[in-house]
């Protein structure tokens, strides 16, 4: 498996866990903060075979380009069946060009979203990786039909759900655990909004990030921001700290952390393609603040997308103006992102490509994975340690 962020190892753990022994982790290092690191390997427990690569930042194209020969040179020293890429980052990108290269079959986790936003540079990752893909594990019926509008073969396509279903599942902190996390920043339970920022549209253009962080500042709630490395180094660089001054500015959390964070939260906040899909596992509102998603399956149920300005404050009091009423009302919402085991349909899935079989969606039916009460929390299955590639 090739990645290199936070998102996508929380992503692919439940896949390590299914796939054991058989699975590698080659981990590029897009995301270099030692912060965001540490968070990184919290998470994710203890891998099989982990190869870390260093690649570290500097502009798109050069770190695309150092990506793909740092996995190539893995590929060459420890040849694969498969190689695995999860979602639309620069370091799937690369992973799907080396197994390409490497002519090793390339699996595409979380196939056939699109913004139809050219203006995206996960667009144009994500559309390349769906047409280089052997398998392509389309999480929802729509990005089935979306690949199919591309021409993509049917027998190229598996709906599997989405595997941030069982991430979420196995990170989700009992009520002991949510109350000293709401303690430890002096919360109470439906009294506050979470909000995240980080994609480049919202915090690399000065104006953006202060309409944005003014939005925040003008929410009747305390607002809690984990800020992420990037914005942080933006909004010191264009001179917004003032802003943070009435947010509740907290590091980047670990994933239960967050999970509770969010949970509890009257309302979410956010320009996350991830946190789309866990607030409908969660049953919370998301306000998503950008100009488009490729997760429009949400919309109208669980969350409202805005553009940066008015709306965004708008559309947290409409939200906030019957919280228990929401919250009582997304519960009876299933998420579209499915409430069975997506790993367990991948690993059946690729199989079938290893062993050169079409792949069909409606073969693949695993045990149902329903998300438990929090009464407490599960600890998360150990990760074998491999001595392969996958």
């Amino acid at each position: 498996m090739v990645c290199g962020t936070r998102p996508e190892l929380i992503k692919l753990a439940p896949l390590i866990r299914v796939l054991g022994a058989d699975a590698t982790v080659v981990y590029t290092g897009q995301h270099y903060d030692t912060a965001m690191y540490h968070r990184i390997r919290q998470d994710i427990g203890r891998p099989g075979r982990f190869h870390e690569l260093a690649v570290g930042g500097g502009r798109r194209g050069g770190q695309l380009g150092a990506a793909i020969t740092a996995v190539d040179e893995v590929l060459a020293r420890h040849p694969a069946q498969a190689v695995i890429v999860q979602g639309d980052t620069t370091s799937a990108l690369a992973g799907a060009l080396a197994a390409n290269a490497n002519d090793v079959p390339l699996v595409h986790v979380e196939a056939g979203l699109r913004s139809f936003d050219r203006a995206m540079p996960e667009e144009h990752n994500r559309v390349a990786i769906d047409h280089l893909a052997d398998l392509c594990c389309a999480p929802t019926p729509l990005n089935r039909t979306n690949l199919l509008a591309e021409s993509v073969p049917e027998e190229r396509i598996a709906i599997t759900g989405n595997t941030v279903v069982e991430a979420l599942v196995t990170a989700l902190p009992g009520r002991d655990e949510e109350a000293v996390v709401l303690a430890a920043h002096e919360l109470r339970r439906d009294g506050y909004v979470l909000a995240t920022v980080h994609r480049p549209e919202n915090v690399d253009d000065p104006v953006t990030l202060e309409t944005v962080l003014r939005e925040l500042n003008r929410l009747p709630l305390p607002v809690v921001l984990p800020l992420h490395p990037r914005t942080a180094k933006r909004v010191e660089a264009f001179g917004l700290t003032a802003l943070l001054g009435r947010l509740r500015v907290v590091e980047p959390q670990a994933y239960p952390a967050f999970l509770a964070l969010a949970r509890c939260a009257a309302v979410v906040v956010s320009d996350s393609g991830g946190i789309q899909e866990e607030v409908s596992v969660l049953k919370r509102p998301v306000v998503v603040v950008r100009r488009s998603t490729e997760r429009p399956e949400i919309e109208g149920t669980f969350g409202t997308l805005v553009p940066p300005g008015p709306r965004v404050c708008a559309e947290v009091l409409r939200w906030l103006d019957d919280v228990p009423g929401h919250r009582e009302r997304l519960e009876h919402i299933p998420s579209p992102y499915g409430t069975g085991s997506p790993s367990a349909r991948i690993a059946a899935a690729l199989r079938q490509l290893v062993r050169g079989e079409p792949v069909h969606a409606r073969q693949l039916s695993p045990e149902r994975v329903v998300v438990p009460a929090p009464a407490s929390r599960r600890p998360a299955a150990p990760v074998p340690h491999s001595s392969s590639s996958s």
